[in-house]
Formats: C-alpha cells, structure tokens, sequence
C-alpha cells in the first residue's frame, strides 16, 4: 500500500476514535479499511501521540500479505482513486490541495467513487482563494451529503499542521530568498513549535527522546511544556528554521541534514559565514534576509516584519523587526537571492 494512503487513513483514524461525533458522519469504508486492513486503533492513536514507534512498511506488508482477495480488490481500488485524485487535482492547478480533496473522499464520498465522474466532480468543488465552508458548501450541493466544515476541519487540522505545501514556491529546484520566506510563513502560520536542536522535521518520540538526551538543559527541562505543545507536530529552533528549508529536498519531500550545501551550523556561525551584511539600521528591502543578534537568528519576511523559532514556549513567530533586539542583518550565505521579477516560469 502506497504511503500516501496509510498517512490519510492514519490520521483519519485518530480523529475518528477520538471524537463520538465524527463516528456518525464516517462511512463503512473507512472503518473498514481502518479496523482490518490498517492496523489496530490503539496502535494507531499511539503512534500519533508519539507514544508508539513501529515500522510501518513491514507492518503494512505484513497486512497485505493476509488480506483476502476481495479485501486486496477493495483496497487497490481505493489507492487506484486516491492517485487519480492526486493526478486531477494536478491537472486543475491544486496542488497544494491534494489531500483535502483526499480526505473527502474517504471521509465522506466513498459511496459515490464508483460512479464514472467522481474524480472530476470532487475537482469541481475547489475553487481559488477558497475557505472551508465555501469548499464544504460546494459538496454537500454537489453530492447531497451533509458534511459540515466544523468536522473537516477537525480532520485537516492535524494534516495541514505537519504538511508541508511548496506548491506556491518561485523555484522549488533551487534554493532561494523568495522560497525561504515562504517556508518561514508556512511554518508560523501552521503553527510550528521550537525544540532546540530541531529543524523542521515532525517531533516524534524518538526525536524528542534523543533530542533530551543531547540537550538535556535546552529540552530536558521543558519536556513536559514541549509534550503537551509540540509533540506531533513540526518544530525548528531558530537556525533550524533556516537549515530545514536549505535541507528539504522537494522530489523526496524529506528534510535530509547537510543537503543543498548548506552544512549543519549554529547561529553565529552562520553569520560568520555570510558573504554580505551590515547592522540592522541598513538592512535593505530584500525578503529573505537573515536578521541577527549573538545567538539567534530569524528570517525578514518584508514589510517590515520577521518570522523566527523564538523559543520553547513561544513557537516559530511573526513579529515586527524592531523587536528582539536584532543587531545585524545577512544574507544567508547558502541560497540565491533574486527578485521578483526573475521568479521562475518553468
């Protein structure tokens, strides 16, 4: 089974167990799949509270290999729909809006997939500049159903928060200012936590665990705060901010320590390395500048303001540059600079 499949499942599961309401509203389908195809919902749950570290691929070669035929039928079926899915949501010009299209398919319109429109109908839902009640509105008119965006939103809460969208960036093949900055934005926005030593990927319990014994100060001491705020989600210290953008590697969409040559330093060093700065009183009108006082770092977004992994209790923030005591800014010495106008048209 493909892993796009298991991680919508997965994190359907743990909003379906977890709340009454959503029982009501979810299809046989989904318990199915979930209760005999997947794995056990305890197992699940565990996993995403980090409590549960278990090899997913041999567990789900494992459950494959004990299907029945019919089950097996059922279940190609369903990734065959979600890839089609994925392909037309592709074609339509919403990419960064796959997986909603994905969870309404499993949540609530499995009984309308076999019809030979499906896909196309679902697509035609989506619209630009979209909210969720107008999304919502626009299936329950096309398909009668009765889904409420309150409920879709429980669910794609938890998705949105650990995906991560690159579908609006200048030039995903090259690191750069302009993708910088929204990388920056997509994690305040989203709601990334600070764990130091961390640099974008998901806080697991292996993550944390190992990150308390590096740090035992820096994490050790806030472990309780950082479990009941940050575990299952993304989290950056502040250079981490800026190393898991250099790190991410767009065909994988893996953050891979050390990639795009932008190697594994702190703060200060960083600043060491740049090629052009200057104190903060001539910092020039260039999104995707570093700002910089001894220590910490964060990333000038324009306008005015910075986006930083500020510390433990306060998360990846948006604040005005004239906070935080920035002293100096950067040019980050491991990415392009261009400007609007050279953005990429490929």
């Amino acid at each position: 089974m493909s892993a796009t499949v298991a991680a919508v499942l997965k994190k359907i599961a743990v909003y379906i167990f977890t709340d009454k309401k959503a029982l009501k509203t979810v299809g046989g389908i989904v318990l199915g799949i979930i209760i005999t195809i997947i794995m056990p919902i305890a197992t699940v749950i565990g996993i995403f509270n980090g409590n549960i570290n278990i090899d997913t691929d041999r567990l789900q070669t494992m459950v494959v290999q004990n299907l029945s035929a019919e089950e097996k039928v059922k279940l190609q079926f369903v990734e065959d729909t979600m890839n089609s899915i994925n392909e037309k949501m592709k074609a339509a010009g919403f990419n960064g809006r796959i997986k909603e299209a994905q969870v309404l398919y499993v949540l609530v319109l499995s009984d309308f997939s076999h019809n030979p429109d499906f896909e196309d109908k679902l697509v035609a839902c989506f619209q630009e500049n979209q909210t969720d009640g107008q999304l919502i509105a626009a299936v329950n008119s096309a398909f009668g159903t009765q889904l409420t965006a309150e409920d879709f939103g429980k669910v794609m809460g938890n998705i949105r928060a650990t995906a991560i969208d690159i579908s609006d960036f200048t030039d995903p093949q090259t690191k750069n200012n302009l993708d910088l900055v929204k990388w920056a934005i997509h994690a305040q926005e989203n709601g990334w936590g600070y764990v130091y030593g961390t640099y974008g990927s998901v806080l697991g319990e292996t993550l944390l665990t190992s990150k308390i014994a590096q740090y035992p100060d820096e994490v050790g001491g806030y472990e309780d705060f950082i479990r009941q705020n940050w575990l299952g989600g993304r989290t950056a210290d502040c250079v981490g901010l800026i190393k898991g953008y250099g790190w991410y590697n767009t065909e994988t969409a893996q953050i891979e320590i050390g990639a795009n040559g932008m190697p594994d330093i702190g703060a200060d060093t960083m600043y060491e390395n740049a090629a052009e700065k200057g104190t903060i009183d001539t910092i020039p009108e260039i999104p995707g500048l570093a700002v910089w006082h001894e220590g910490h770092i964060g990333i000038y977004i324009g306008n005015g303001e910075v986006i930083q992994a500020a510390n433990t209790n306060a998360g990846v923030i948006r604040t005005p540059i004239g906070q935080s005591g920035w002293t100096h800014w950067l040019k980050v010495p491991y990415i392009k600079y261009i400007e609007e106008s050279e953005k990429s048209t490929s």
